[in-house]
Parts: C-alpha cells; sequence; structure tokens
C-alpha cells in the first residue's frame, strides 16, 4: 500500500455507485480512509436532503465490511471563507490520525478532471491520487428522479436502481416513507411554480435582497419564516427590494416590517459597520438572488422589544453563542453570512 490514510471528500447527496468506485480504489491503496462528508449541518432541503449522520450511514451501509477501514467524519461548509474551510478540514484529519493512533503517508482521492475538483489543489502537502469517473452516474440527477422525475416512486426507477448500492436504495425507502420528504416535495412545487412565473423572461432573472444583521449586546435578531421556502427556518430580517427605493431604504423597510422594532433610523445609520454583498451563485433555490447584507452593531444597552410580523412568524433575539450552534435551522446562507460578520 502507498499510503497510510487516503482523504476522500463529498456530499454524497445520495452516496452512489462513482463514490463507491472511488472508496474501493482508495481501500486498494491506503491502509485506511477519510471520508468528509461535506455540508454538514446544512438546513434539510431538495439540494440537501440528507443530515451528515444520515449520509454517514449510507456509507457505512453501502460498504459491508470495509467499513471498519473508513474513518468517516463531517466537514461544515464555510461558503465565504475558503481560508476557514481549508483550516477546518485540516484539523479534522489531524485529529482523526491522531485519535486512530497511527501516523504515516496522507494523501487525497478525487477525480481531477471534474469541473468541482479545484478543491483537490488546495492541500499540497497531499500526494493527489486521481480517481477515473464513473460514467452516467450523477447525483444531481438522482435527487431530480427522487422527488418527482420521470418515474415518481423511487423502488421503480431503474435510474436510481442502477446507481447506487443496493443498500442505499432501501434507505431511500425508507426516507421517501418519513415527514421529511413531504416537507421537500412541497418545498419542490414551490419552487417550480416560483420558477414558471418567470420563464417567459427573455433573460434569466437576477433578484435583488436586503438582509439585516442587527447584533445588539451579544444577541443577534433572528426572525422564524412563516412561509415557503424554508418555513419554519431563522433567517436575518429581510426580503426584495422595491423599484422605488434604495438599498438603505429597503434593509430599514424590512427590519421593521418583520420585527416591529423601534430604533431610530438615524440611530440604524450610526451603527451601521459594515455591508456586503453576498452572491454565491447557489445561494437561493429561488434563482439568481444577490443579498445587501448590512451589520447593525449596539454593543451595550437593553434588548428593544421585537415581534415577528409581515412575513415573520417570530422575532428573537438569542443570544450569540446560541446561534452559532443553529447552522441547520438558518435559512439558505445565513449562517455564513453571520459567521462572515462576526468572524
Amino acid at each position: 500500500m502507498r499510503f497510510d490514510y487516503l482523504v476522500f471528500i463529498g456530499t454524497f447527496e445520495p452516496f452512489h455507485n462513482g463514490h463507491q468506485a472511488v472508496i474501493a480504489r482508495a481501500l486498494a491503496l491506503a491502509r485506511k480512509v477519510i471520508v468528509l462528508v461535506g455540508s454538514a449541518d446544512e438546513p434539510r432541503t431538495t439540494r440537501h436532503p440528507w443530515s451528515a449522520v444520515e449520509r454517514a450511514a449510507m456509507i457505512q451501509a453501502a460498504c459491508g465490511q470495509q467499513a471498519s477501514r473508513l474513518l468517516i467524519r463531517p466537514l461544515r461548509d464555510h461558503l465565504y471563507n475558503d481560508a476557514l474551510w481549508v483550516e477546518d478540514l485540516q484539523r479534522i484529519v489531524s485529529q482523526t490520525i491522531q485519535c486512530d493512533g497511527e501516523g504515516g503517508h496522507v494523501g487525497i482521492i478525487g477525480q481531477e478532471e471534474d469541473a468541482a475538483s479545484g478543491y483537490l489543489r488546495m492541500f499540497p502537502q497531499w500526494a493527489c491520487v486521481n480517481s477515473p469517473k464513473v460514467e452516467g452516474v450523477c447525483a444531481t440527477d438522482l435527487r431530480e428522479h427522487l422527488f418527482g422525475g420521470a418515474l415518481g416512486d423511487v423502488g421503480r426507477d431503474s435510474s436510481i436502481e442502477a446507481a447506487v448500492p443496493e443498500a442505499v436504495l432501501h434507505m431511500l425507502h425508507a426516507f421517501r416513507d418519513g415527514p421529511q420528504f413531504s416537507q421537500l416535495l412541497r418545498e419542490r412545487h414551490y419552487f417550480k411554480e416560483y420558477r414558471k412565473a418567470w420563464a417567459s423572461a427573455p433573460y434569466p432573472p437576477n433578484f435583488v435582497t436586503v438582509d439585516a444583521v442587527v447584533i445588539h449586546s451579544g444577541h443577534v435578531l433572528l426572525v422564524r419564516r412563516k412561509h415557503e421556502p424554508g418555513k419554519g427556518l431563522w433567517a436575518f430580517p429581510g426580503g426584495f427590494v422595491d423599484v422605488a427605493e434604495t438599498i438603505d431604504e429597503a434593509v430599514i423597510r424590512e427590519l421593521r416590517e418583520e420585527t416591529g422594532i423601534s430604533l431610530l433610523t438615524e440611530a440604524l445609520r450610526l451603527a451601521t459597520r459594515h455591508k456586503q454583498v453576498f452572491d454565491h451563485p447557489e445561494r437561493s433555490q429561488r434563482g439568481r438572488t444577490i443579498t445587501h447584507a448590512y451589520h447593525f452593531d449596539f454593543p451595550c444597552g437593553d434588548l428593544p422589544p421585537v415581534k415577528g410580523a409581515d412575513d415573520a412568524e417570530q422575532a428573537r433575539w438569542v443570544p450569540l453563542s446560541e446561534a452559532l450552534q443553529m447552522q441547520a435551522q438558518f435559512f439558505d446562507d445565513h449562517f455564513h453570512i453571520l459567521e462572515h460578520f462576526i468572524g
């Protein structure tokens, strides 16, 4: 064997035959394989239907006895900070090797010809092993079939049956019978109807929104979403910019409409610490949505009363220590926006 450990990074949504082929090659070259399950703690959506724990269970079930040579760990995204993601990954790998009790030669394995494989070049300290791609297997296509492709029943969908290990197929059956699947189907229907309204536009639309990140005395102001998308998830007060207002006016209007906060406009402007555009192409499933986030900072004082209104079911001040443990409950990329502003 050429390596003591090979690192394999993926989201595995779901775990399919292509992933299994990479693990088989890695196990032929290394004593153990460190499998990092990416996008851990993201809110459950049709893009991220399964938790990191559920995806780890798929991997273990599919690999059978070979699973004893896998060291599976969750890996969080840091959407707007690649350096923090690299540091996080390096630390997890180092701690995993220490806990395993043995050091040695470490490498990383992946598909270098893949369009999304740029991350492999972020780790020059590790030798890179290229694993040929299994043609005809795509996690995005599998999710499309699962949530309403040409064939509705996953058990009869030959595309899914041919693309995933048998153990994973059984887990997909069970998932479709659970309550989370029904909620995701409703959200999928919402997005389908939403995009249909813009289908006749000459160009794909770009939406402009605002978000108010209000931090006051060690607390952040959050609202619980009343409607789809993201019903029940926590978010910053915000929304779409009206055609007759500026960005500055929009963020203050949305803040007041959704929370009823009584802070004066001048007080908010004086408390503005940062303004930042967040424009990751996949930050919203509604389509290309670019948000202007404002960081308002009030270092001390009593927390102003707030009450959910308009599109907000509830508004509350959440201690920062608590908010930083709520990633899976945040809407879209709002957790990553908070992480960006507070470092």
